[in-house]
């Protein structure tokens, strides 16, 4: 999802009411994703590097991020959604870490369809950090290192449990893949649309 402070920026808006309109699209795609039986649907909805974003601007987005979950928790769960999340969630603040939390843990029995929200989340970082939990792994001797092989290090990554990417969808124009799930993106099939 990219796109949406020069959505408001066009229109004269702060760029906050575009991630609001932002938040709506993603009622709308996750409708749309469940109502034609998508298993899986990965947003990225919050980078590690949008931590460098103006400090007002990532407090809107936690704000903004707290409140999508209480409004959207009635549909996710009588919808049989079950959300879940990669990325370094305890970087979060507190509030909607723990409403997130609240709801993946209610929602862990659905089968409906699995939606994954990428929260703090760097492709980059997830590999490093299932390069470091191997490593640490061989040191004590719980793994031979020899045995680390594709298979092993999958398990390994914080969205081992989402499998391969089928289909990436790029909004706003930008022909990138900006950081996201790059293992997984190995065999994806690309889709670049210029809106927003």
């Amino acid at each position: 999802m990219d796109g949406n402070g020069r959505w408001a920026h066009q229109r004269g808006l702060p760029r906050v009411l575009g991630h609001q309109e932002g938040a709506r699209a993603v009622q709308r795609v996750v409708t749309a994703c469940r109502e034609r039986e998508i298993q899986v649907l990965t947003l990225f909805a919050f980078s590690q590097q949008n931590w460098l974003r103006p400090r007002p601007e990532v407090q809107a987005l936690m704000v903004l991020l707290a409140e999508y979950i209480k409004i959207e928790r009635r549909r996710i769960l009588d919808t049989g959604i079950r959300l879940v999340a990669v990325g370094n969630i305890s970087d979060i603040p507190e509030a909607p870490r723990n409403a997130l939390q609240s709801l993946i843990d209610d929602s862990r029995d659905n089968t409906a369809m699995t939606l994954c929200l990428a929260l703090s989340y760097g492709g980059r970082e997830e590999i490093v950090a299932a390069a470091r939990d191997l490593a640490l792994r061989a040191t004590r001797g719980e793994i031979d290192p020899l045995a680390i092989d594709e298979s092993l290090f999958e398990r390994t990554l914080w969205s081992d449990f989402l499998g391969p990417v089928d289909l990436l969808i790029r909004t706003s124009g930008e022909q990138r893949i900006s950081n996201f799930l790059l293992w997984s993106l190995a065999y994806t099939e690309l889709y670049f649309t210029d809106r927003y």
